[in-house]
């Protein structure tokens, strides 16, 4: 029986379900398609002269056109395929029988190429899913996967069946044309994979199970994958559970994988005893698998557990490379051990590796983090003195550093070098900028910068937004301020609770604590929970109206909510009773601070001596002088200034 008689019965169930399309667009050609019952008249389609009477900048073939067109026979459109007649095919493409699809392709099945190049000349999408399948099936013989997994992301991407009625068209093709391997349900997975759906490429995992064909380890590695990407780690447990249970072999990149889910899920003792697992299965760590593990200690701050792993690494024969040094240097600078990280790159350089835009960078936001701007700019041109180009986070490190010491000057410059070097600035860029004239009340040069993004084509996003609203909010600009808040929900960006704060703070900072509290309800609405910095805000609202009894009743709102209340929360009541001149209310507050493990902050002892002072209490005022001192907290102007008042008032 040859492919011809074994699809047969298929092609004729597909007849049926053959889906309609439009053709309407095939109205505009110049062209009509004509279809030819026989080989000669094919042929003599394409026998054309030159028209005489056109002129040769526009002259086109003539061409012999029957009366009375019939439709193409599946002989002619075999042969038409097989000396590569793509023009010819693509003319009456339109107008193709599905059986005589599904026939030309089923003796097509030992030409995949051809079968390739057909489906390229024809509009996939308009064919039905059995003969999707059918197509599918043979390219699936090339060496390459790449058409393969396109035509399958198609597939599923289109709607046009089920999973279960596309996995089980290629179960029945699998059969009836005896593809004794995997390989079709491997790409069908690997196809998921590549669109990013879990969940279906699980879907399909478990369909391959209960047809008792078990998925190769290269595509399980690719779903583990997958799933960490995803973050996905409960998915990645159970699928490497089941592929234990199939006895499917790991390989190092499955372990190590595994190992990077271990570190995700912060179980670096378990990750580390998956090396003894792998040596006792006679599988070797690599490199990468102690570099995974080194990463997991350097990011949660274990140092010397990176340092641990870099002794034994080396004990098994296998040397540090560059990505190496890069965690083991993130790590340090993070950990604020700057002249240990500064010594790593030293080692590097001695040992022939080579280091990178992001090896600087961690030093750099290293330095930058300790207000060493000097050391930090050092950095910046040894990496271009040694052919590194600094990337746009060098100088989103550096601007932000240079804002952060009030050098706004600089930090326009640092822009327009990032110009002369054709380094594009991102939209960190631009928040940084922006959110520093923000801090500054610069609302001009913010709106610049802004107005400068977007002609850029950088899309501003909610920390552009953010920090916009909150400048307007300390200029006493409210509505232009909640015109921007609701232009960012048109353009489809929801507001996150640091937007809500900054509407808030802008409320209340002028005097609308109602309007604030309307913010509250629309928070609610949108169930965007509101954190210890919507309350502290809401709080100073009440203390500034001289309502500190409601102040307090949100402090206790906080607590019920289960919204720890902080030093600024405490602050802020104390601050508002002293003012009010409720000096034993104010230490009740201090008191009841104390009691939770709060140790008073310069602010403390500066509203409750303001307070003192007030109610001439000058002598408990000098007492508390000498507390915050005892307890290391350092006078400032403020302070005495209060101290002389009261004194003058004594």
């Amino acid at each position: 029986m040859n492919l011809h008689q074994i699809y047969r019965p298929i092609s004729l169930i597909s007849m049926k379900l053959i889906k309609v399309c439009n053709f309407k667009s095939f109205k505009l050609r110049k062209l009509k398609t004509t279809l030819f019952s026989n080989q000669s008249s094919f042929h003599a389609y394409f026998a054309s002269t030159p028209d005489s009477n056109t002129s040769p900048e526009i002259r086109t073939p003539s061409f012999n056109i029957p009366k009375n067109p019939q439709p193409i026979t599946e002989e002619t459109l075999l042969n038409s395929i097989q000396s590569s007649q793509w023009h010819f095919i693509k003319q009456v493409a339109p107008n193709l029988n599905p059986t005589d699809i599904a026939t030309a392709l089923s003796n097509l099945y030992q030409r995949p190429e051809l079968v390739l190049q057909f489906l390229k000349h024809i509009d996939f999408d308009c064919l039905d899913i059995q003969i999707r399948c059918l197509a599918i099936a043979i390219i699936s013989r090339l060496s390459s996967p790449k058409p393969t997994l396109q035509f399958l992301k198609q597939v599923i991407d289109s709607g046009i069946a089920t999973n279960r009625v596309v996995f089980d068209e290629l179960a029945v093709l699998r059969d009836r044309l005896e593809l004794k391997s995997s390989i079709l349900f491997d790409f069908l997975i690997r196809a998921c994979c590549e669109l990013k759906r879990a969940d279906e490429a699980f879907e399909f995992f478990n369909m391959m199970k209960e047809q008792g064909v078990t998925p190769k380890i290269e595509t399980c590695n690719v779903m583990l994958s997958l799933f960490l990407k995803l973050n996905r780690t409960e998915m990645a447990w159970v699928l490497y559970a089941e592929m234990f249970r199939l006895k499917i072999k790991s390989t190092v990149y499955t372990f190590n994988i595994m190992i990077n889910v271990l570190c995700k899920e912060g179980k670096l003792k378990k990750a580390k005893e998956i090396i003894g697992f792998m040596e006792t299965l006679g599988v070797k760590p690599t490199v990468v698998t102690y570099n995974t593990i080194i990463h997991g200690y350097c990011s949660t701050g274990q140092l010397e557990g990176a340092r641990l792993i870099v002794k034994a690494m080396k004990a098994k024969g296998i040397e540090p490379d560059s990505y190496t040094y890069n965690s083991l240097i993130s790590g340090m600078c993070k950990g604020r051990k700057l002249d240990v990280a500064s010594r790593l790159l030293r080692d590097m350089l001695e040992n022939g590796l080579v280091p990178t835009a992001v090896t600087y960078n961690a030093l750099i936001d290293g330095y930058c983090n300790k207000g060493d701007l000097d050391m930090a700019f050092e950095y910046r041109d040894e990496m271009i003195s040694k052919g590194i180009t600094p990337s746009a986070a060098t100088y989103n490190l550096l601007i932000h550093a240079l804002f952060m010491e009030g050098k706004m000057v600089e930090a326009d410059n640092m822009l327009k070098e990032m110009g002369e070097r054709r380094i594009h600035p991102d939209s960190i860029t631009y928040n940084i900028l922006i959110n520093g004239y923000c801090r500054c009340g610069n609302v001009k040069k913010a709106f610049s910068l802004h107005d400068e993004m977007l002609s850029k084509g950088i899309l501003p996003t909610r920390v552009t937004y953010t920090s916009l609203i909150y400048v307007l909010g300390k200029r006493n600009r409210m509505k232009e301020a909640e015109d921007l808040f609701q232009k960012c929900q048109q353009k489809g960006l929801v507001p996150d609770i640091i937007m809500f704060n900054a509407l808030i703070d802008g409320h209340c900072a002028n005097g609308n604590v109602e309007l604030a509290f309307s913010v509250l309800k629309d928070m609610d609405r949108m169930k965007t929970p509101p954190d210890e910095v919507t309350y502290n805000t809401l709080m100073q609202g009440r203390c500034r109206e001289g309502k500190v009894e409601e102040a307090r009743q949100l402090l206790d709102e906080m607590k019920k909510k289960g919204i720890k209340p902080d030093h600024v929360s405490y602050n802020t009541l104390i601050s508002g009773y002293s003012k009010r001149g409720d000096t034993k209310d104010a230490l009740r507050v201090r008191d009841e601070m104390l009691s939770i493990g709060f140790n008073p902050t310069l602010l403390t002892y500066n509203a409750l001596i303001q307070g003192l002072c007030k109610n001439q209490e000058g002598e408990h005022a000098e007492e508390l002088l000498k507390e915050m001192i005892s307890n290391g907290i350092t006078p400032d102007d403020s302070t005495y200034f209060s101290l002389i008042e009261g004194i003058g008032k004594v």
